[in-house]
């Protein structure tokens, strides 16, 4: 990517492309049904209270904060260590451009419904234990689903740690696991502050789930294909080139 500041062209499509994934990764199937379920948990509150009562879901927003920092937490620590590995590999970085890209390309196929990957439609949940229903609980959940649920959001986090890794910058690196957490933190959030009046749509999101997954595996598909043929980088001098104001931001 470019190095002309912390926020130039290559950066600015690298963190479009995270809060998009970030988002697809809260509507993915194994992440959006259990949402509310969840906050009831975090909360220590039951479903039908999490619907009616303003006092538990003001306690579930609060224990939706600590969840998203737990989770973020981890995202912040994996954005720093891809950037440092990025910095050893350097004389290496074409070959795992190519390797990335494939990696990439091949779970796009996945989403798309082209090959079936059977590891990626599991779940390995960590047990957070008897959490529920305080804020340091929810801040433990948060990090046990970074953690655990690796096989539903790996190939979108993957995905924007190989850019992390391509851009070798802990600055950057960190700022755009970042922007995927606040995509896939925010709407936990927006759930817990709005639930009974989000009920029918997130109801309608779950009608529409595989075309979901098919947006999810179109984009990996495209990304792969950037870093396989070095597109991404073509794509940042492009946007440069357009908008030369990017070159004075950061």
């Amino acid at each position: 990517m470019l190095e002309t500041g912390i926020i130039d062209a290559g950066f600015a499509l690298a963190a479009l492309i995270a809060l998009f994934a970030g988002v697809l990764s809260f509507l993915s199937p194994c992440v959006l049904p259990i949402v509310p379920p969840y906050l009831a948990y975090m909360g220590g509150i039951s479903m039908s209270e999490l619907q009616g009562d303003r006092a538990g879901r003001r306690r579930t927003l609060l224990a939706a904060l600590f969840f998203v920092l737990g989770l973020s937490t981890v995202f912040l620590l994996l954005g720093a260590a891809a950037s440092a590995f990025g910095r050893m590999i350097t004389p290496w970085m074409d070959w795992f451009n190519t390797g990335a890209g494939i990696v990439v390309m091949v779970f796009g196929a996945h989403f798309l419904g082209v090959i079936t990957l059977p590891f990626l439609n599991r779940e390995a949940r960590l047990d957070a234990g008897d959490q529920g229903g305080s804020a340091f609980g929810a801040y433990i959940l948060g990090l046990a689903f970074a953690f655990g649920w690796t096989p539903c959001i790996g190939p979108q986090l993957g995905m924007i740690l190989s850019l992390v890794i391509d851009d070798a910058s802990v600055t950057r690196g960190t700022a755009l696991l970042a922007v995927y957490a606040a995509g896939l933190g925010l709407p936990f959030l927006i759930v817990a502050a709005f639930l009974p009046r989000l009920t029918g749509f997130m109801a309608l999101l779950k009608r529409h789930m595989e075309r979901i997954e098919r947006i999810m595996g179109l984009l990996l598909w495209t990304i792969g294909l950037l870093m396989l043929t070095g597109g991404f980088s073509q794509f940042s001098y492009w946007l440069l080139e357009t908008f030369p104001a990017l070159a004075l931001v950061g």
